[in-house]
Order: structure tokens, then sequence, then C-alpha cells
């Protein structure tokens, strides 16, 4: 896999530091990363944006920022507010494919879910994705809801002919309730895809030597991870 797509089922899933855990993860390994934010938004230029965050997380990977807004809205919007020119999917798509050329692995960060807009005529992350060939990695969230916006973003994927390579819970919580319990079966049958991982609640809080040291453990070994979908469920079965 030198690129992995990570898109979300919708905002605040966790994407970010789920992207954070991936490249940790691969880091521990002895792979060499790449981070690409595809559009950033609602960040000032001089506020670390996403990139910047998973290399304070995950440690010493390269990273890029294609486009900034400062609109916390969805790309083609922020940037038609602020009179700036777009990101456009090809644009991603050759700035991924260089970045694959120096790196073992590049992980590409969308923007929201699959289908938010880059530009005004509909480019999206899917789009991306299908220019690089490149598998899809989807963070979801733990709770009531998921299996709809998950079943979603799994067909739009299958519709469009995308590989998508698994399903991480962005932020398991502390507590779950039956909901969440009964969703680690569950992902699996919508989707179509493994469950890859599931990050503990407040992992971004983490002091990032803490961060680094257990990022390994929330992800399967296909993210060079040592987590175990089947143990895992077993556990927090209901």
């Amino acid at each position: 896999m030198p690129v992995l797509v990570i898109t979300g089922t919708g905002t605040e899933v966790g994407k970010t530091v789920t992207t954070a855990a991936v490249a940790a993860a691969a880091l521990a390994a002895g792979r060499t990363v790449a981070v690409l934010k595809a559009a950033q938004t609602g960040v000032r230029p001089d506020e670390p944006g996403d990139a910047d965050e998973v290399a304070r997380l995950a440690g010493a990977v390269t990273k890029a920022e294609l486009a900034r807004f400062p609109e916390p809205l969805a790309p083609a919007t922020a940037a038609r507010r602020a009179g700036l020119r777009p990101v456009r999917p090809a644009e991603v798509a050759d700035a991924a494919a260089k970045l694959a050329t120096e790196h073992d692995l590049v992980l590409v960060e969308g923007a929201g879910g699959l289908l938010v807009r880059f530009d005004d005529e509909g480019g999206t992350l899917a789009d991306a994705a299908a220019l690089l060939r490149a598998p899809v990695l989807v963070v979801v969230s733990a709770g009531l809801g998921t299996l709809n916006t998950t079943d979603l973003t799994a067909r739009e994927l299958s519709r469009r002919g995308l590989d998508l390579a698994g399903v991480v819970i962005g932020s398991w919580p502390d507590s779950p309730d039956l909901a969440s319990r009964c969703n680690l079966a569950d992902l699996p049958d919508v989707s179509g895809a493994p469950l890859l991982g599931a990050l503990p609640a407040g992992a971004g809080g983490l002091a990032p030597v803490d961060f680094r040291a257990a990022a390994p453990g929330w992800l399967a070994p296909r993210l060079d991870g040592t987590w175990d979908a089947e143990a895992f469920g077993l556990r927090e079965a209901p």
C-alpha cells in the first residue's frame, strides 16, 4: 500500500488521530511515511493544521498541505467564500504520487466525508482515490447511527470500483453502550470490509511518546499493528 486514502463517515469521527496512529504504527515498523492533507479548512495561516497534528503525535513524517481556507466549511465553499483557488482531485493525486516515489507509505487525509466537494465541478476525495488507484480506509464513529453512514460510504466506494481497505473506529468509549458493542459485529457486515482497529477515546490527548508507543496496539496487522479484532469483539461483546 504505497498510498492509503483516509476518509471519514463525517466530521469529528477521529480521522486525524486515526491518520496519526496509522503513521505512528508504520514508523514503528521501520517505514518512511508522508502525510498529505488535501484541503485544510477552518484554520488560520498561523495555526497548526491536521498535518501538523499528525506529525506532532506520530513523529518523523513528511507533512504536506495543498491548500488552506480560513472558514470551517466544505473545501469548495470555503475556497469560493475566500476568493481562493480550489483544490482539484488531479492535484491531490499528483502530489500523493510524487510523495510515493520518496516514501514507503503516503497517507492522504480528506476533509469530512468521502463526497465532500473540493471544487465547484464536484471533485471529491473519491475522485482522487480513483486517479491514484489507492485503497480507502474509512474512519467511523462507534455508536448509534454509524451503521447507516458506514453502509452509505461503502456502497459509494463499491459503485466507483474503489477498494475499501477496512474500517477503523475513531473513538472507542471508555464505557461503550449497547449499540457500540453490537456495532463491532455489524460494522464489518454492512461495510463488507474488515474492522482494522479501534482507537480509545481521548487518544489524541496523550503525550506524543505515549501515543507512539500505544498506536500499534490500536490497529490490525494490515496497518502495521497488533490489534486483534476477534479478541476485542469477544471482550466487548454484549
